[in-house]
């Protein structure tokens, strides 16, 4: 039996950055989480109908307004407000994170369910474990569903996420990414974005192609990224 067999992850791409938003779940059940839903909501759920699939929770990566929704440079983003609108579910954001989710997209406390790094989520028969990646912001955190590693922010194909910008930790990030580094390399990454390289690839080929996971320590990075000295 493969290692994620019995597992649905869909990838969609979303709006005009070039997200990505997934479905991660049970396919014996067709129940799914919604990872980062933002921008198309009503398409959203239309497809999940469309694939007789149930939306039970929202996961969020990071509460920049490109993932959860909100305003960014004068547009109004549909995000998990929305979303919950529609649906009643737990958003689930870690705790770093939760209060200036709440912030940037108006949902109540009630809404929001904070997590820390090695909290698990049950979908149907699949487990989703919750990994804290700080770095590109404080309460980054990536999802870890078998051998399947859906990565924000934080990770992707041939890049990371800035550092350069509010809340960003440059030395953090360099930790976050040596962690996500080191998974086996048969790990496939499912990135935050569609910037190149592929919408995933295994995390060995990651390694071969993304300069930011071979750089070789703390100082060198520092000299390339900046941060704490």
């Amino acid at each position: 039996m493969s290692e994620n067999e019995g597992v649905y992850i869909e990838q969609l791409l979303c709006g005009p950055m070039q997200n990505f938003v997934y479905l991660v779940g049970c396919k014996r059940t067709r129940e799914v989480a919604i990872v980062d839903p933002a921008w198309a909501i009503d398409e959203l759920l239309a497809h999940c109908e469309k694939r007789e699939l149930t939306p039970t929770a929202a996961l969020v990566t990071h509460y920049h307004q490109d993932h959860v929704g909100g305003e960014i440079m004068g547009q109004q983003v549909p995000g998990v407000a929305e979303l919950l609108e529609h649906r009643g579910m737990k958003v689930y954001a870690n705790e770093h994170e939760a209060h200036g989710l709440r912030e940037v997209t108006g949902i109540s406390e009630g809404d929001v369910k904070a997590v820390s790094s090695g909290d698990r989520l049950q979908i149907g028969d699949v487990e989703i474990e919750f990994l804290h990646t700080p770095g590109h912001t404080p309460g980054s955190q990536c999802f870890k569903v078998r051998n399947a590693l859906v990565s924000g922010d934080t990770l992707f194909i041939q890049g990371c996420g800035r550092v350069d910008l509010p809340g960003a930790d440059p030395d953090a990030m360099y930790e976050s990414l040596q962690k996500l580094g080191a998974l086996p390399g048969d790990t496939v990454l499912f990135p935050g974005h569609d910037y190149g390289g592929g919408p995933h690839l295994s995390m060995e080929e990651t390694r071969r192609v993304n300069p930011y996971l071979r750089i070789p320590d703390l100082e060198a990075w520092r000299e390339i990224m900046g941060g704490a000295r």
